[in-house]
Formats: C-alpha cells, structure tokens, sequence
C-alpha cells in the first residue's frame, strides 16, 4: 500500500558487457516519489530517471540518453529493482554501461536483499491498464490489456536444439521472480560472436557472464534451467517494462519479442494517457468493494 526505498547503500562492481568498461554501483535510499534514478558519479552525478522518455537504444541491450550523457544495459538491475517492488531508489554509477556480473539478476537481488526495504510515508501509485496496447512488427508482437495484477507471458523461438520453443507465464512479484527467473543467464550463439565484436558489441562477454550455444549444445553448461532462455527473456522483459516509472497492474504477452519492441510499447503507452489511469491499493480496495456491493443485473 505505500512506497518503499532501501534501507542501508549496498554496493557492487565488474565489467559491462558491450562495453568492457570496470565499473562501481552504489545503490542508495531515496525520498518517495523519486522512483529509479541513475547518477553518473563520474560526470558530477548527471541524473538519467529510468523512464521510457530517455531511451536511447536498443539494439542488444536498453540504453538510456539525457542530454547526451549515456548508460547501457540497465535491464537486469531494473528488473531486480522492479521486481523487488521497490520504488524509490538511486543508483550511483562511475562508468557508461552497468556491471553484466553473472549474466544474470540474481547478484543484483542478492544485493537488494542485503541493502533491506523500508516503508515509506507515502502512497504507491499504480499504472492500471485500461485499453489494450499492441506493437507489432513482422511475426513479433507484444500486447498489453486490463488486469488486476502484473502478470508476464513471453514466448520465445530459436532454431536449436536446445531451445526451440519455450513459453513462460506468471505473476510478477518479488517471490516468483526470485525463484522462476532471477538466476536465468544472458546467452548468444557462438556464431554471432565475432560479428558483434566487429560491431563493438560484447567486449566485457566471457563464458562466465554469458550462456554460448554451440550448433548443437552448450559451450559453458549446465544450464540452471531447461527453458533458461524463455526465462531471460522475460526477465528482460520486466526490466524494460520497469521504464513506464511505476507498478504495473495489466497483462504483457510477448511474442518473439526484444528490447526494441517492449520499449516500443513503453513509449507509446506514456504518450496515450487515455489507454491507462493512476490509482491506489486503497482506490482499488474502493473500487473492488463498491463493485461486489453493486445489484445483480436483471
């Protein structure tokens, strides 16, 4: 019912992935109503607010841009944040790109999990959908519709025997994303590696950040999952969607979706007030208690 912030600064360190840049994050307590803000250290604590507003790009990773300053590959802390259901949060940075880690959002749960939650005096807002949204692209799409919940569907289909097709669907909260997703690494095929470092891409990617399919198998197994690729994708999916700046109650299905096309409804989303609304849990208790006291139709 109200919001929360973190209660001690935790802090942690490594390498980006695209970027192969050594970096420091702090995570720091905030006020209500902050929500997530970056702050580059390394350029006089420059904010950059996670909000779809500031997406640079998104090729293999979500960027985000205000006024030409840069941060790379904020998914998986945004989707640990988000999915911890904290609210108001600073993340102090001294490089462009945020730590890849394990390839994973389990050490930046941990992390979460060390710093603690504090309540704070002020109600949660919500984003409740009210009109479905839809961005399509060829045969991927991703929808969002009415719900009372925050409930992710993802489905993903790769040409690989160890992947193929794989479907994830759940409710989003802190226990669920703990144990269903959280520990599912980032991975690639063996034969993209040396185009996408011919395109500057994955400088920081080793065997130890990151899943490698082979043609037919795994060069760094075993897998913590059978579908672990179904469930990092729709742990990345919960990171982006992290960028709308507040909780979500609605129901995203992803299909053969990516970074691009879930910050493609990010966008479009904030700039369609009419297809959502802002409410409270106490709002939605008002509303959930006048419907069940309304008369039957005849």
């Amino acid at each position: 019912m109200f919001q929360t912030t973190i209660q001690h600064e935790v802090s942690s360190e490594g390498v980006g992935l695209h970027t192969g840049v050594f970096g420091h994050v702090r995570l720091l307590p905030a006020p209500a109503d902050t929500g997530i803000v970056f702050r580059r250290t390394d350029l006089d604590n420059f904010p950059i607010e996670a909000s779809g507003r500031n997406v640079a790009r998104v090729s293999y990773a979500t960027s985000l841009m205000k006024q030409g300053v840069l941060l790379s590959t904020t998914e998986h802390l945004l989707a640990a944040i988000y999915s911890s259901s904290v609210d108001n949060i600073f993340i102090d940075i001294d490089s462009i790109e945020v730590p890849i880690l394990d390839g994973s959002a389990e050490p930046f749960l941990r992390l979460l999990e060390q710093a603690g939650i504090r309540r704070l005096r002020r109600r949660r807002r919500y984003l409740k959908i009210i009109e479905p949204v839809e961005v399509i692209e060829r045969d991927r799409r991703i929808s969002i519709y009415p719900a009372d919940e925050f409930r992710v569907q993802c489905y993903v289909d790769f040409p690989h025997p160890l992947v193929g097709q794989q479907q994830i669907e759940m409710v989003v909260l802190p226990d669920t994303f703990r144990q269903l997703l959280a520990r599912a690494r980032t991975f690639c095929f063996e034969r993209d590696i040396e185009p996408l470092r011919s395109m500057g891409l994955i400088r920081g990617g080793s065997l130890d950040n990151a899943i490698v399919l082979t043609e037919d198998g795994v060069m760094n197994g075993p897998l913590r999952f059978p579908d672990e690729f179904g469930r990092h994708k729709a742990l990345d999916l919960i990171g982006d969607l992290a960028l709308v700046g507040l909780p979500l109650l609605a129901r995203v299905e992803a299909h053969k979706a990516g970074h691009a096309l879930h910050t493609q409804l990010v966008s479009r989303l904030l700039a369609d007030s009419s297809s959502w609304t802002i409410t409270t849990e106490a709002e939605r208790a008002l509303e959930t208690s006048v419907l069940a006291e309304a008369p039957a139709a005849n």
